[in-house]
């Protein structure tokens, strides 16, 4: 749990988020806190913090490093994760994945746990980034792994129903029109 939370998935996102929609995204979140700052001045030093934030993170993506050293950290705690699925210890004995799939399919074992919660999302938000073929079915287990989580009830009702089909884009086409009718609603 701990490797997880380590991994900041800011850098890495942001980087494959194309250049003239991430502009335009952060300009709108920093016209928004201007905006709150202005009507809660109360708010107004949080809000500051936030929009002192929003201009560190472009700062360092910017910075090719950061954003290497995101995806390197992303690949390491995959491999990791891999190599923990591909094997495991029940009893004192090592077993293959697939006498392991009879016994156990989630990362800590025996049953799902916080591990397995906390690393849903990092497969998910890879999902969302059309990026499974890379960093997820390039893996055989993490592939089985996937296919199964995406079978759980508590997954499809929480983030299954935005990853389907329309729903998937359904969020993101939502967004773009906001976006869009309040730029041409400013312009009068």
């Amino acid at each position: 749990m701990h490797k997880i939370q380590e991994w900041n998935p800011k850098f890495f996102t942001l980087s494959h988020v194309p250049e003239k929609y991430r502009q335009a995204v952060s300009k709108f979140f920093r016209r928004v806190l201007i905006a709150r700052m202005a009507e809660s001045p109360d708010l107004a030093s949080s809000y500051h913090r936030k929009l002192k934030e929003a201009y560190h993170t472009e700062e360092k993506l910017r910075d090719p490093e950061v954003v290497r050293r995101s995806k390197e950290h992303l690949i390491r705690l995959l491999d990791e994760i891999e190599d923990s699925l591909s094997k495991t210890y029940i009893a004192g004995e090592e077993f293959s994945m697939a006498d392991r799939l009879s016994k156990t399919a989630y990362i800590a074992r025996e049953e799902f746990s916080m591990a397995d919660v906390m690393f849903i999302p990092v497969l998910a938000r890879l999902a969302l980034l059309n990026l499974e073929d890379e960093y997820i079915n390039s893996r055989p287990n993490m592939a089985k792994y996937w296919s199964l989580v995406q079978q759980r009830p508590s997954y499809k009702k929480v983030i299954g129903r935005y990853f389907g089909g329309w729903r998937k884009y359904r969020t993101l086409a939502k967004t773009w029109c906001f976006i869009r009718l309040r730029n041409t609603l400013k312009k009068y």
